[in-house]
């Protein structure tokens, strides 16, 4: 089947091939394909008659329920941008990525809404906050008075070309501020057939979404195959896994955390997987080979990984059903090129050494927001990750490291830096360091260390500075120093930090 042209295309050859199928449910919340298609169209005749269809950017919040996906494509359709925003995002790295992007119009859950009103003097382009979930604060209005909006329920036809940006998807960097990614409906549109065919996708399959939000990647990959998707917000594992029978789940999607926590659950044992299963897919950051091999025996199926990166749209590799290997994130998608390099010389490496992991493809996005020419991509095109693996003799990709010192806890990625900084700002601290500290279910754990300025009460300290952190950043653990080890230049020896920390055990 021919791609698309452009993003909002999926939904609408969706419609066409599957109207009367079941599209998405939360709950008692559910669309056919055809309602999706319908309810895209008023949504992009909204906004074309709020802000016209000159590439706006339209601040789209990832929850995890039915709307997401009509705000997504209706924004596609109406010839505007939309900006991805975590809904569990908060502070100063929210306010960066209104500002940055020059988001107009918002469509977030009232939680963020609730935050924003509180910056909007600082948000200069931001003119109005529609909330998703119900009442929201003054200064903000429902979603439901912006598709009232729409004067037809048919958007004006805007020309697009598939080489146009259409998604801005901001990433944390391994140092600064988060990046926007440009992505094209080309790169979206590529993608959503690769991970497709690459997670054995079609009409029948069954996806039920054990995620905190909405990945681009699931939603884009279903709807290009007709799959039907079961949204689960329910956070026990052992919930979601009854969900899934219940659903007649054809696959289980979900993050290395929960699965950990259901693979250590003893209610597993008590819990058949249903008939139709057939994989568990997780991403986002490592499983442990252990977790899956546990899992993959308690279940009777194959417990899969992938990997890929906003730049990728995202997904670059995945493992495939009872091909896979524990360890690995499997071999490249369709059209997708893989090299590792020495680190030192920029030289391929052979089979099971390690090094940086380049990639190449038609999913790789146009750029960074308000760059140029990003260094990240080199001449040739192939883009430099920042993350270190190796590949087998067959091609498949094994994660070691990353070669920055960012990390995730719960598949979210945390910036030491953006900590140090929160905590730096403080009273009675003088000097301090953030490290990641292994965590069984998290993959890891904030830890901070401190270098008091005076007679300081730490506890204090970590409250007052977790107060001002997303749940993903928050300091779990922490202890005093007397200094913060640093090279000859000043900057902070985290490998050292980290070394004594992994060598430890977790506390909490």
């Amino acid at each position: 089947m021919a791609e698309p042209a452009t993003l909002d295309s999926l939904a609408r050859l969706a419609a066409a091939r599957f109207g009367d199928r079941l599209a998405v449910r939360a709950g008692h919340d559910e669309m056919t394909f055809g309602d999706l298609d319908e309810r895209v169209d008023r949504f992009a005749a909204a906004l074309q008659g709020t802000v016209g269809t000159s590439a706006v950017r339209i601040g789209v919040a990832a929850v995890l329920a039915p709307i997401f996906p009509v705000l997504f494509y209706g924004t596609a359709r109406s010839g505007n941008q939309v900006v991805l925003i975590n809904p569990m995002m908060r502070g100063s790295a929210l306010e960066h990525v209104f500002r940055t992007a020059g988001i107009r119009i918002a469509c977030v859950p009232a939680a963020v809404a609730r935050h924003l009103v509180t910056v909007r003097d600082d948000l200069p382009d931001l003119e109005t906050i529609y909330v998703l979930d119900g009442p929201g604060p003054d200064g903000t209005r429902p979603i439901a008075d912006l598709v009232g909006l729409a004067g037809s329920a048919v958007p004006e036809p805007v020309v697009r070309q598939p080489d146009d940006v259409v998604c801005v998807q901001f990433t944390s960097g391994t140092t600064g501020p988060p990046k926007g990614v440009l992505l094209t409906h080309r790169n979206l549109v590529v993608n959503a057939g690769q991970a497709a065919e690459a997670l054995d996708l079609d009409a029948d399959s069954v996806c039920l979404n054990h995620l905190p939000l909405y990945h681009l990647m699931h939603l884009n990959a279903a709807v290009r195959a007709g799959a039907a998707q079961e949204l689960c917000r329910d956070e026990d594992p052992v919930g979601a896994l009854a969900a899934s029978v219940r659903a007649g789940a054809t696959h289980l999607f979900s993050l290395p955390v929960r699965l950990a926590r259901l693979a250590a659950d003893e209610r597993l044992a008590g819990i058949s997987p249903g008939p139709r299963l057939r994989v568990v897919a997780s991403g986002g950051s490592a499983l442990g080979p252990a977790v899956a091999q546990r899992l993959g025996a308690a279940l009777g199926v194959p417990i899969i990984q992938g990997y890929g990166l906003a730049e990728l749209s995202p997904l670059s590799h995945n493992d495939r059903g009872l091909a896979n290997r524990p360890g690995s994130v499997g071999l490249p998608v369709r059209d997708t090129e893989c090299r590792i390099v020495a680190l030192d010389t920029g030289k391929d490496v052979p089979p099971g050494e390690p090094g940086e992991v380049l990639l190449r493809g038609p999913q790789l996005m146009a750029g960074y927001l308000g760059v140029t020419d990003p260094a990240e991509i080199d001449a040739d095109g192939w883009f430099h990750t920042g993350d270190v693996g190796h590949q087998d003799a067959d091609g498949r990709l094994f994660l070691v490291d990353r070669i920055k010192d960012v990390f995730k806890v719960d598949n979210e990625l945390v910036s030491p830096s953006e900590i140090e900084r929160v905590l730096a700002q403080l009273p009675g601290v003088a000097d301090c360091v953030v490290a990641d500290r292994p965590d069984e279910f998290s993959g890891a754990q904030v830890w901070a260390g401190v270098v008091p300025a005076d007679d300081a009460d730490l506890g204090r300290i970590v409250d007052a500075a977790n107060d001002r952190l997303s749940a993903h950043e928050r300091i779990r653990s922490f202890e005093w120093l007397s200094t913060v080890p640093r090279s000859p230049n000043g900057k902070v020896d985290r490998k050292a930090v980290r070394a004594r920390l992994h060598g430890a055990t977790t506390t909490r």
